[in-house]
């Protein structure tokens, strides 16, 4: 009976804040505001599948200015858990399917969200260009998913280069975002699901960095996030079952 109703609400308020989004979004069409919005508003789902999010901002997040958001990606759920600490003017890079996903798929391309053909490598490229051309000319921050694909309970998967590419490219730094696991976490008929955690780290400056040292790049912030998501499983699990005493 849990599960039915969840995905009642679930299903309703998707559909509703999507339809209505897209009509707002209509009078000022692509305006890179409306993703932060939209990020919260899906992140208040987190309360309907049983999930208690904590989100850890430092305090000067704020004045982070351009720079590029690099986040793991795990499941579908990270629509109600990273998308809560979206900071205001940042877009996302989604793949070009998502756009087909009825009134989702067009309220993500009406806040001006950028759109990757993942089975073109040139076009791919060329997204790597027009998220550099975001940056500079529209003073914006991206955020991406550098593993490239949903995780699914493998950990944090390798991180391919356009981040980073694209990073040295504008000369902006990088910025880490965690999230504790979800995978397997969330039951639907179940009451309580636990806690997650949503860390932002300190801004990784690139300007040391060439485009001959993308891999080392990488692998720094590879190994960064792998160190905190691992720490803030820890954090969680503690956390749980002292609860459950």
């Amino acid at each position: 009976m849990l599960f039915i109703l969840r995905l009642i609400i679930v299903v309703i308020y998707s559909i509703l804040v999507s339809f209505f989004g897209c009509i707002y979004c209509l009078f000022s069409p692509r305006n890179p505001k409306h993703v932060a919005t939209f990020g919260k508003l899906f992140g208040n789902l987190a309360p309907v599948f049983g999930l208690t999010v904590e989100k850890r901002i430092p305090a000067e997040a704020p004045n982070n200015g351009k720079c590029i958001y690099i986040a793991n990606h795990q499941n579908n759920y990270d629509m109600v858990t990273a998308s809560s600490v979206v900071m205001p003017g940042t877009v996302t890079v989604g793949k070009k399917s998502l756009v087909w996903i009825p009134f989702f798929g067009q309220l993500y391309w009406l806040t001006g969200n950028l759109l990757i053909d993942r089975n073109n490598r040139a076009k791919a490229h060329g997204t790597i260009s027009q998220v550099v051309s975001q940056i500079k000319k529209k003073n914006l921050s991206i955020w991406m998913f550098p593993e490239g694909t949903r995780s699914r309970g493998r950990g944090l998967m390798p991180f391919k280069t356009g981040a980073f590419h694209a990073a040295i490219s504008a000369g902006v730094p990088i910025v880490p975002i965690c999230v504790s696991n979800t995978n397997g976490k969330v039951k639907l008929n179940r009451w309580s699901n636990g806690h997650v955690i949503v860390e932002m780290l300190p801004p990784v400056d690139t300007t040391g960095y060439t485009k001959d040292r993308l891999r080392e790049l990488s692998e720094h912030c590879h190994k960064l996030m792998a160190d905190k998501i691992a720490e803030l499983d820890a954090e969680v699990a503690l956390r749980e079952a002292a609860e459950k005493k």
